[in-house]
């Protein structure tokens, strides 16, 4: 069976929110908890680098958006922008596996906040990443 037919781990569900940046990579699944909202997609050969791994490019932006989203939970801000981000990965991830992005720390504050997450590929840790959101207020776009 192909990955894309899998369903998610129990309390999964489709990420609602969308983004030009992620639409080749869907189904990306979302959990929420109460101070954080895992990610979760099953690896296919759209997320894979030349050899044949899950590429850090995916596992960057999808653990700055898992963040992201938990700051934002949890701060109770909208508007947050990513000030730094950093990834250790730990090991390779590949095609078929059940990758989920988990927020374990979350400290808000008026301006700045900061996160930490961890990455698991069939449950073994693959990457861990820190990072520092900025609040700057609904940044959306408005039509001139």
């Amino acid at each position: 069976m192909h990955p894309r037919d899998l369903a998610p781990p129990p309390g999964f569900e489709p990420l609602a929110r969308k983004s030009p940046l992620t639409t080749p990579w869907e189904p990306i699944f979302s959990r929420d908890t109460e101070r954080a909202v895992v990610l979760g997609l099953y690896a296919r050969a759209v997320h894979t680098n030349s050899r044949g791994f899950v590429h850090g490019g995916l596992i960057g932006a999808l653990c700055d958006a898992a963040m992201g989203y938990s700051c934002a939970k949890i701060a109770l801000q909208p508007g947050l922008v990513t000030v730094s981000l950093s990834l250790d990965y730990l090991s390779s991830a590949h095609e078929g596996q059940w990758l989920e992005f988990d927020t374990v720390f979350v400290k808000p504050g008026k301006t700045l906040s900061f996160a930490q997450a961890f990455v698991t590929a069939d449950g073994q840790p693959c990457a861990r990443a820190n990072a520092v959101f900025r609040a700057v207020g609904d940044m959306r776009r408005t039509a001139a």
